[in-house]
């Protein structure tokens, strides 16, 4: 075949190939028609079934919500009636106060009225009395010939004498009385607690005494040019004297713990053999340390032996600090241990809690034994510390008015104040210098002078008794009671003394007759 009939031939399948593929297209385009509007269909009824759905549910919504707000306008004028029908008894409650008060102050009106006319009939009774009065005045004026304000004075004065007579007696009975109750169990609890309290008698406090052996051993001391002697009191700051007082050294200082770390000291010292400044300066540091240690240790044994738990660490150290202190002559760790001691017995004795008596007690002095000192009295400077270490109130109030310096809101103040006295007052506690102790005895005998009829006054029992002899023609027996009583007042008032001092009116008559 030539080119023209083959390319003939392809042209003629090429064009039943495509009328082929027309012919089936043509097919598949009613196929999808049809399919597409069954979608269709399918769709619209799809659509119509949600839409009858979404309406029947909305339905049911609406009929819910129809219901609950129906249920809370029913709630709301359930209440709204409650409301009304409280109000409406509101209202008739307050009618009959109205009504009440209506008839309440046309009461008081005629109650007003009748004070009224009562008034006028006491004014009217008044006039008539005091017009009486006054002709009964005249009539008495002129029988007596004294005037109405003479004889009122004279009559005062006279009721006056008698009133004062009989109130001294009245005074007399009631302390009397008063000394047989309340002074018989006072007695009684003080003498219980000192008796079950041990004592100590009084100690030096400002020297200590260092026993050596032989003169060899003060020349160590001192050693070459008083090079030693210099360094250790640089190191201790206590004055040492080495004179001719035979196997013993004076150490002199008014702070106790300096002066025992500088015998501890030299005690070392002396054992060891080695005495130069270089040795000196570390002895003296590890003895320090060694007292610091002994300080806490006291405090805390202390508080165990007393049975008080709980105390801050610093108020445990200065506990164990009193140890090296004193008061009066009188150490002052003895001295608050046996207050604690007589706190506890006493208030046991008085149905209060020992525990914190005792814990006041023993505190009452911290005072002392600060190191900065500063310049407070001791009493409100120990109320200080403790209120910082968070102890209790009552415990800082005792510390604080045991003298007296702020006010007392406990019962546990006024123990501590009189243990405090006890343990300072009793024979040997404390020393007192003589010079005070003769011008308190003259100012007893010089205060019960200045009084008129007093001729000699006598102060006896170390001025614990006063014995005042006053004249008989000038005073009577109720004045020699009143006079007692103002002396001893006076007395209270005016003087500081420890203890008690009684006072002693001595009146006597003498009648002297001569047989010849």
């Amino acid at each position: 075949m030539d080119i023209l009939t083959l390319s003939f031939i392809a042209g003629a399948l090429i064009l039943g190939i495509i009328a082929g593929f027309m012919l089936a297209g043509s097919k598949l385009n009613s196929t999808a028609k049809k399919e597409k509007e069954n979608l269709i269909k399918e769709a619209e009824v799809r659509a119509e079934a949600t839409k009858q759905e979404k309406i029947l549910q909305a339905k049911e919504k609406f009929l819910q919500l129809k219901t609950e707000h129906d249920k809370t306008i029913q709630e709301r004028n359930n209440q709204i009636a409650q409301i009304e029908n409280k109000l409406k008894q509101k209202e008739g409650d307050l009618n009959k106060k109205i009504e009440d008060l209506n008839r309440k102050d046309k009461e008081a009106e005629a109650i007003k009225s009748q004070a009224a006319q009562q008034i006028e009939v006491y004014k009217q009774r008044h006039e008539e009395v005091e017009k009486g009065h006054r002709k009964q005045v005249e009539m008495l004026e002129k029988i007596s010939g004294l005037k109405a304000e003479d004889a009122k004075v004279q009559l005062v004065e006279s009721i006056k004498n008698e009133a004062k007579t009989q109130a001294m007696g009245y005074i007399k009975d009631i302390m009397d009385e008063a000394k047989i109750s309340a002074n018989k169990e006072a007695k009684k609890i003080v003498i219980q607690t000192i008796q079950r309290v041990a004592t100590e008698t009084a100690i030096e406090n400002s020297i200590s005494v260092f026993h050596i052996e032989g003169d060899e051993t003060k020349g160590r001391i001192i050693g070459r040019e008083g090079r030693n002697i210099r360094a250790i009191e640089a190191a201790t700051g206590v004055e040492i004297i080495v004179d001719d007082t035979p196997d013993a050294i004076t150490l002199s200082c008014f702070d106790s713990i300096r002066r025992e770390i500088c015998r501890l000291a030299l005690h070392q010292l002396v054992t060891d053999g080695r005495i130069h400044p270089a040795r000196i300066e570390e002895v003296v540091e590890k003895t320090k340390k060694m007292i610091e240690e002994e300080i806490i240790e006291t405090g805390k044994r202390t508080c165990i032996d007393l049975g008080i738990h709980g105390l801050h660490p610093e108020l445990i150290r200065m506990v164990g600090r009193m140890k090296y202190r004193s008061s009066y002559g009188q150490n002052l760790l003895q001295h608050s241990r046996e207050v604690a001691n007589l706190c506890g017995i006493m208030a046991s004795e008085m149905g209060l809690n020992p525990k914190v008596a005792k814990r006041a007690g023993l505190l009452h002095d911290i005072g002392k034994v600060p190191e900065d000192e500063p310049e407070l009295p001791h009493a409100l400077l120990g109320m200080k510390l403790a209120e910082k270490y968070k102890e209790k109130p009552e415990v800082c109030n005792a510390i604080g008015a045991h003298h007296d310096e702020i006010e007392m809101t406990s019962l546990y103040s006024p123990i501590i104040q009189v243990c405090d006295a006890i343990s300072g007052a009793r024979p040997g506690a404390r020393r007192e210098i003589s010079e005070q102790y003769m011008k308190r005895l003259k100012d007893l005998e010089a205060l019960a002078m200045s009084y008129e009829g007093v001729e000699k006054t006598y102060a006896i029992q170390a001025g614990r008794e006063l014995r005042v002899i006053v004249a008989s023609d000038k005073v009577t027996d109720g004045r020699a009671e009143q006079l007692a009583f103002e002396i001893s007042q006076r007395i209270q008032t005016e003087m500081t003394y420890p203890g008690q001092v009684k006072v002693t009116v001595i009146r006597e008559t003498r009648a002297t007759g001569f047989a010849k």
